[in-house]
């Protein structure tokens, strides 16, 4: 069984309890790195400046205290492996759709391979696999 170093750890305690219920979840069977929780405006502009994120301080998800937003991969990480973020991001969502089904979290997900949620991961305008965040 997999389990989150320290620093993924405190990444995911600066998020809503329905993101830390989701990916403590997915930790017993598939291991996976914190990216990232929440932003401070600092690093708000650095992911906006590098064009890893499209906005700015403060309208990000992950600028929200808790943190309504995660940066998730799986590991070992591999960029260029999309498949498996694609098929990680699958395993994320299932977990995410049991856990609000039987009501121990409240919220449901939206991953950024398919913002629409329509689950065609061709009509994105802009692809951010690592990113998991809640719907209101």
């Amino acid at each position: 069984m997999a389990k989150y170093s320290a620093t993924s750890s405190r990444r995911l305690a600066s998020c809503h309890k329905d993101l830390q219920a989701v990916f403590n979840a997915v930790i017993d069977t598939f291991d996976c790195s914190i990216l990232c929780g929440h932003r401070t405006e600092e690093a708000q502009m650095e992911a906006y400046n590098g064009g890893k994120s499209q906005l700015k301080w403060p309208q990000s998800k992950h600028n929200k205290t808790p943190s309504l937003a995660v940066d998730v991969a799986p590991y070992p990480i591999d960029w260029k492996d999309l498949d498996r973020f694609n098929y990680f991001a699958g395993y994320v969502m299932g977990i995410a759709d049991r856990l609000y089904a039987d009501g121990t979290i409240t919220h449901r997900l939206r991953w950024g391979g398919d913002w629409s949620r329509d689950t065609q991961l061709k009509d994105n305008g802009f692809d951010d696999r690592p990113h998991f965040e809640i719907v209101p």
